[in-house]
């Protein structure tokens, strides 16, 4: 029985040590912000940090987590108050939103390594596929997040056509890093 650490809890999961960890999490663990691509490490919307290090679930199998520690989307912040996460919405950044918790995570981890990232070593490090194609917003809000998480600045979403500014502002509330 495979035991790890999921979103700073221990748990135990009965089933095949060859399972792999994206379908314990979905299945077993009711954690289905982590998404079921392409099941062969293309699209990366599986992703999560495994060991504080961005990689795809579905290529992880849960003999290979055993005492691991693995952070879902949901691990990351279920309240949506990480820089990372308040700059994908305030950047408008996210579409479908599909792609989206893989992207929160991969872009977690690029900053915790660096908080000033350069472009491209945006686009090396977010290998996730977006079909909506927010790419160039993406740069935008994860260099912000950087800035924010650098200066403690406050992040307030960007009013979208046709939605009056205080009510993006409740939709979005600024936060200050703690």
């Amino acid at each position: 029985m495979p035991r790890l650490t999921v979103n700073q809890r221990p748990v135990e999961f009965r089933m095949d040590p060859q399972t792999p960890l994206l379908w314990a999490l979905r299945d077993a663990a009711n954690l289905t912000g982590t998404k079921y691509g392409c099941g062969n490490g293309d699209c990366g919307a599986c992703m999560v940090l495994f060991d504080g290090e961005a990689l795809r679930s579905c290529l992880i199998t849960m003999a290979e987590s055993e005492g691991r520690l693995v952070t879902t989307i949901e691990g990351l912040s279920n309240d949506c108050s990480r820089p990372v996460q308040q700059a994908l919405v305030a950047e408008q950044a996210i579409q479908c939103g599909f792609c989206t918790p893989g992207i929160a995570i991969s872009a977690a981890a690029l900053l915790a390594r660096t908080a000033s990232p350069s472009e491209e070593e945006i686009k090396a490090a977010i290998p996730n596929l977006c079909r909506c194609g927010v790419y160039p917003r993406l740069v935008r809000a994860i260099q912000r997040a950087g800035r924010v998480m650098l200066r403690q600045e406050t992040i307030s979403a960007a009013p979208a056509p046709g939605i009056a500014p205080e009510d993006a502002a409740r939709a979005v509330p600024a936060m200050r890093k703690p």
